[in-house]
């Protein structure tokens, strides 16, 4: 096993730090890019419809 892998097991202390990061990491919201898609398009179908409006 090499030396520079530090098992989270090794003590309570170091357990305790491992799960908890694991925790915070699990409890943070992951940023879905959804929303700014919906935003483009509905933006790129204002614009459509506009340019439809003044050409009619």
């Amino acid at each position: 096993m090499s030396d520079q892998h530090i098992d989270p097991a090794g003590n309570t202390q170091q357990f305790r730090a491992f799960a908890q990061r694991s925790e915070q990491e699990a409890a943070t919201p992951k940023k879905s890019p959804l929303l700014p898609i919906i935003a483009v398009v509905l933006a790129i179908a204002i614009v459509a419809v506009g340019v439809f409006l003044l050409l009619r």
